[in-house]
């Protein structure tokens, strides 16, 4: 049996995430002073920006590693929930991730700009935590599988202690938490409107 085609949705972004990243290769500069999401406070800000920061990476590692999570989490949720309902949560989590972020760094004279699909890949997790907890996964050093579910929440305790204690800088921890939020959102908004119109 051949294994199930990857979702447009999910290809589309794979797609330009990567030909986003090749660009960067030639180009860096320009596409993170116009493209990054930067502070409110300073005078780069743009509004597209709270988009755009979702397809640019710092380095290989950083699109690798998100790429594949986007590969994993977002097939099967696309594949579930359809292109349209898959590509609005996806916009959610990516949206409410550069919130996050804005609020905090604006409470903490924060300048840095922000890179990255963390925010949504985040979302994504939540995402087939909730609908898919009894799935498992091999992270290592763990020499036990996890469960989905369990993965879900001891990404979001790290990701809560790191962005509290500042033990890790330079990492957007509370976008990866407000895309996990954007996710949860979206969830119960569909859970409520369909119980109310039943």
């Amino acid at each position: 049996m051949s294994p199930p085609r990857l979702p447009p949705v999910v290809r589309a972004l794979l797609i330009a995430n990567t030909a986003v990243f090749l660009l960067e290769l030639v180009a860096y500069d320009p596409l993170i002073a116009l493209f990054a999401l930067w502070p409110l406070h300073t005078p780069y800000f743009q509004p597209w920006q709270l988009v755009s920061y979702a397809f640019l990476h710092e380095g290989f590692l950083h699109i690798a590693f998100n790429m594949l999570a986007l590969f994993m989490f977002g097939g099967p949720l696309e594949r579930l929930w359809g292109s349209r309902r898959f590509a609005l949560y996806y916009l959610a989590c990516v949206l409410t991730a550069a919130g996050t972020q804005l609020a905090v760094q604006n409470a903490t004279g924060n300048s840095v700009p922000v890179a990255g699909a963390s925010g949504g890949v985040f979302g994504l997790l939540l995402g087939y935590a909730w609908y898919f907890p009894r799935d498992e996964f091999l992270v290592l050093p763990v020499p036990l599988p996890l469960p989905a579910w369990l993965l879900a929440i001891i990404y979001g305790g790290i990701e809560l202690f790191l962005g509290v204690t500042g033990n890790q800088p330079g990492v957007a921890h509370f976008a990866h938490l407000g895309g996990m939020l954007g996710g949860a959102l979206a969830i119960l908004y569909w859970r409520a409107r369909r119980r109310f119109s039943s």
